[in-house]
This record gives structure tokens, C-alpha cells and sequence, in this order.
């Protein structure tokens, strides 16, 4: 009897765009997501490009699986010379390879994945990110590689030029999924005419998907840990503040067109929580960075803090050590109510069923809250309205937040299996493009 040997497929694939060591929580939830579900539909190995030098072995405890994952560096910038670099794999593509790392990785990938951080397939943030964004995208499609963006926004495209590389891009993916009905309606203006269903497609954020992992306990801190003992009849919000509109106020009011400095509003806002309920507060940074950073959450939660009056201390903390991204998430899940403006710190209550508000200060928000049926909870603060305003809307948010998570529950449950059905589709996408090609 003759024995048919079991021919292996490539299963392998790589991620771009999500780097797991940029200390934005909301990036990390995006790429361990990701790797999780590549994970439980027996994908790889998986490859993550970081920051980093060179390739490395790691392994990642995801929710209930440990999940080995290769770290690869890919970087722009100007140091040709390391082989980490994009643009040198660039210039080594055009001569054949040269034994470029990344292109070597590139090749011998099934697929190439990019999620672009979520919403940086973009010109506003200047052409520098930009050229970053995209050199990735278009060295996979120069090797002939599926390329495969998952889950984002497209656009705003300030410069024609842009545009056009970037529906040049979008043309040649073998899949395109936009995170939101908004997102996909800015994919089918920006392709036009070569706008195709069955490649271009509706998804959801794939952070939806991150499951949550408990932290050890010293990360809370005592206070934390009094909180999430207390008695339900005592609610617990929590919030997140932005550092990137907190610490430098005026220049975020000026870059983001805010209708207000956003210090004092989170200032204002924090203490009239306070006053006109019993609930306690707990800050949750969700993007770390050091103090002097602009960027960072933390220095925006410790100055706030200050501006506490003292016998109200005891109604506010901060999780002692920082949290990663799926730890935040558990965090988040135990609110009884939740508002931030970093928009994946708001997905993590979302889709964890705890009622949300959004304090935007761009348009990507409202398309994802819309997925979950909860658009009427972005506050968007670029509208001319009174801070009173806002913060009258924002009380009346946590006062309906019982019926709010009623209704909540089977939308973010729906939203949770469209998640996993993007990962399916991907994932028999890739099966019939290896069977294909190896039977050829």
C-alpha cells in the first residue's frame, strides 16, 4: 500500500503596525489580540515587528494560552546601516534581497498582516509616519506577498499624493477590512470606482477580541483593593485622562481644535464627580511613557490628583504599578461605569459590557461606539457646547448606566463574534492561497 505523505502548508505570517513596546496600551491590545487569534486557529510561527534589534524568541501569556511569538526590529529613520531598518530593506529589494532580514521575513511569510496602529494610515500626522506606515505595506507587495490590512481607518488624506499611495496600497491587498461603518464608507471614497466587496470589507476593532488577565495584586495598591471590595451599592467609575491633551493643554487645544482646555475639564470633571455621587474614582492610565513625556497618562493621573481637595482623596486612586493592555482591561471590566478619551481604553469597557463614554477629540471614535449601538455616548470636544453641558450629559450617562448595560450586553456579544469571524475569514484566506500555491 502506497502511504500518501500529509503535505504542511505555510502557515506562517507577520504582523506590522502594531508594536508591542510602544507604551500606548491601545497599540499592545491591537497586536496581542491579533496574536492570540492567529494563535487559536494554529497560524504560525508569528512574527512581530518592534523596535527592537534583530529577531527574538518570546512567549506571551494571553488570557489562557502561552502563546510563542518571533520579535523582529523594523524601523525608519536615518541609520541605514542597521539591518532593522525599512528604508535599507527598501533599497535592498531593488537589487534582489541582499539577504535583508526583513524581506526575509517578509518572504518566507504565508501572509503580512498590517493593522497600522489602529488609525495612522494617515498623512495628518506628518510625512515622516507616513513613510513609515506604508514602506512596510509596500515591501510585501513588492515580494508578491498576500497583504492583508486588518481592521482600521483610512485616511484623512490631507495631500492628494497621499491619497493616491494610498489607494494604491489598498488596491493591491488581498484583504481590507475597515474597523467601522465610517471607516469602511472613507475606504470606498478613497478607492472609488475600484471599490470591491469581496476584498474590501466590514470589521471590527480587533482589541474587541482581547481577553483580560488579572494582575498581581501589588500592581493595585491598597486603595484599589478596598474599591474592588467594596459593596456594589458603592459604583466605581472609572476614567481615563489623555496625556496627550492633559499635559500640554493649550497646544492640544490648538492642534485638536477643542472647544476647551482640556486640564480643567478633567479637573472640573473629576470633582463634580466627586461631589454629586457616592461611586469611587479610579484613574486608569493606558498609555505609559515616563513622567517628563508628554504622552504619558500617569503624569496626567498624579497632577490631578494634587488638584483634589483633601478630604476627598479617599475617593480616588491610581493602580500602583502600571498595567498592561489586557490587565487594564480587567481593570475596566469591574467598573460599573467608564469614561476616557484614549479610544481603546473606552473598547475595553465596551467590550467587556460596562456602559462608556467617550470624551473625543477626533472623528475615529464615534464609529467604533456606533458598532455597539452607543454613538450617543461620544462627547466629542472639538463641539462648541458649555463644559456644564457636557458634564450634565455625562452625569445623566451614569445615572442610566444599569439600562445602558442591559442594552450593551447583546451588542458588544455580537461585536465579540464578528471579531472572531474576521480571524476565520482571514484564516481561510490564507489556507486557500498557500493550498493553491503549493499545488502549483
Amino acid at each position: 500500500m502506497l502511504l500518501m505523505k500529509k503535505h504542511s502548508h505555510n502557515q506562517s505570517v507577520c504582523l506590522f503596525g502594531a508594536a508591542p513596546d510602544t507604551g500606548n496600551q491601545g497599540v499592545t491590545a491591537l497586536c496581542q489580540s491579533a496574536v492570540l487569534a492567529l494563535h487559536e486557529r494554529a497560524m504560525g510561527p508569528i512574527t512581530v515587528f518592534d523596535h527592537g534589534r534583530g529577531k527574538r524568541s518570546d512567549r506571551w501569556k494571553l488570557g489562557e494560552q502561552s502563546v510563542a511569538v518571533i520579535r523582529q526590529g523594523a524601523v525608519n529613520g536615518r541609520r541605514l546601516y542597521r539591518p532593522e531598518n525599512l528604508r535599507q530593506a527598501k533599497l535592498a529589494q531593488r537589487f534582489g534581497g541582499l539577504g535583508n532580514p526583513l524581506l526575509k521575513t517578509i518572504r518566507n511569510s504565508a501572509a503580512v498582516l498590517d493593522v497600522s496602529g489602529g488609525d495612522s494610515f494617515s498623512d495628518i500626522y506628518g510625512p515622516s509616519r507616513f513613510e513609515t506606515i506604508t514602506l512596510p505595506k509596500n515591501l510585501a507587495l513588492n515580494e508578491g506577498r498576500p497583504l492583508i490590512l486588518l481592521p482600521q481607518t483610512y485616511g484623512p488624506f490631507e495631500l492628494p499624493s497621499a491619497g493616491r499611495k494610498a489607494g494604491r496600497i489598498v488596491k493591491a491587498a488581498s484583504l481590507a477590512y475597515a474597523r467601522d461603518a465610517r471607516s469602511l464608507a472613507a475606504l470606498q471614497q478613497l478607492l472609488g470606482n475600484d471599490f470591491d466587496a469581496t476584498r474590501h470589507r466590514l470589521g471590527v476593532d480587533m482589541a474587541f477580541g482581547l481577553p483580560q488577565t488579572p494582575p498581581e495584586l501589588e500592581k493595585l495598591g491598597s486603595a484599589l483593593k478596598s474599591f474592588l471590595l467594596a459593596t456594589r451599592e458603592t459604583p466605581l467609575i472609572g476614567l481615563n485622562f489623555s496625556g496627550l491633551l492633559f499635559n500640554r493643554a493649550e497646544w492640544a487645544k490648538e492642534t485638536f481644535h477643542l472647544q476647551c482646555d482640556y486640564r480643567e475639564f478633567a479637573r472640573d470633571f473629576l470633582i463634580r464627580l466627586i461631589k454629586e455621587t457616592v461611586a469611587n474614582i479610579v484613574l486608569v492610565p493606558h498609555v505609559h511613557q515616563p513622567l517628563d513625556n508628554f504622552e504619558s497618562d500617569l503624569a496626567a493621573a498624579l497632577d490631578l490628583m494634587e488638584e483634589i481637595p483633601p478630604h476627598f482623596k479617599n475617593r480616588v486612586t491610581i493602580p500602583t504599578n502600571p498595567l498592561n493592555a489586557s490587565e487594564a482591561k480587567w481593570l475596566i471590566a469591574r467598573c460599573d461605569w467608564f469614561a476616557g478619551s484614549r479610544m481603546h481604553a473606552t473598547i475595553g469597557a465596551l467590550s467587556s459590557g460596562v456602559p462608556a463614554a467617550a470624551l473625543a477629540y477626533s472623528g475615529k471614535t464615534l464609529g467604533v461606539f456606533e458598532t455597539c449601538g452607543q454613538g450617543d455616548s461620544v462627547l466629542d470636544l472639538r463641539e462648541n457646547r458649555s463644559d456644564k453641558s457636557i458634564f450634565d450629559r455625562l452625569l445623566a450617562l451614569f445615572a442610566e448606566r444599569r439600562l445602558t448595560a442591559r442594552m450593551l450586553a447583546p451588542q458588544a456579544a455580537q461585536v465579540r463574534e464578528r471579531a472572531a469571524q474576521q480571524m476565520d475569514e482571514i484564516k481561510a484566506f490564507i489556507t486557500d492561497q498557500t493550498t493553491k500555491a503549493e499545488t502549483t
